[in-house]
């Protein structure tokens, strides 16, 4: 209905946790201060603890808040140094990979560190893909990707030129229920990368290494993308 006051809108858990967030963003609250007990917090909202706690449950998964049992709810110190990085192999800041070029797709033995990164034994099977990126024109990205291989599994290579890492995996896996990791390095390149990449002065790559587990924290996959250091930029936020 229009006109109506935001809090005849808004669920009362949701009225509760965005008051101690007001409060708690403008410093009224202080990190160590103490909330508002429940039985405090059910009277100034006329609602049941139940609903109190749902509020508190969503400040705390939202970091605003910890609990401590038997003392009650406290402002969280916030994590100044922790950031979200956005990353999508195929769009950064700077640049979009507008085509790419599947250069192999395989089976083989892993070696002891790709077997370890795929939680796997060495005799078991991975499929590699091997792709190259490009930016009008101009390769910008030399990716390799990882998947433990199963018995039957289909390779649709004209699939896989254009697929990201998460799309490859998340065939029989819901994509709701992957957990992504990132790891993201600088290095020189070697020459095989020098000659896919046409680098041939002292550039440095970008290297990222993509972990991709299943809700059973699973490794399903592993891949190594490594980019011209002059193609792409990262950026994070604090929240």
């Amino acid at each position: 209905m229009f006109g109506m006051d935001e809090k005849m809108i808004n669920p009362v858990y949701l009225q509760i946790v965005e008051e101690l967030k007001r409060k708690i963003n403008s410093g009224s609250l202080k990190p160590g201060d103490a909330v508002a007990s429940e039985n405090a917090l059910s009277k100034e909202y006329g609602a049941s603890r139940m609903t109190v706690r749902k509020g508190l449950a969503v400040l705390a998964k939202d970091g605003y808040i910890y609990s401590i049992p038997g003392k009650g709810s406290f402002v969280q110190k916030p994590e100044l140094n922790k950031y979200t990085i956005y990353y999508d192999e195929m769009k950064n800041s700077i640049n979009t990979v507008d085509r790419s070029r599947l250069l192999e797709v395989n089976i083989i033995m892993p070696d002891e560190k790709l077997a370890g990164e795929l939680q796997i034994t060495r005799n078991k099977n991975v499929i590699v893909i091997r792709r190259l990126f490009f930016t009008e024109g101009k390769p910008i990205a030399y990716d390799l990707k990882y998947l433990p291989y199963s018995k039957g599994m289909p390779i649709v290579e004209e699939e896989l030129e254009q697929a990201t890492f998460p799309e490859m995996v998340s065939g029989s896996v819901s994509s709701f229920s992957l957990k992504k990791e990132l790891t993201i390095y600088a290095q020189p390149p070697d020459e095989e990368i020098r000659r896919h990449l046409k680098i041939h002065d002292d550039l440095a790559l970008l290297v990222i290494e993509q972990r991709i587990h299943n809700e059973e924290n699973k490794p399903i996959g592993f891949c190594v993308t490594y980019f011209r250091g002059d193609y792409i930029k990262l950026k994070g936020r604090s929240e």
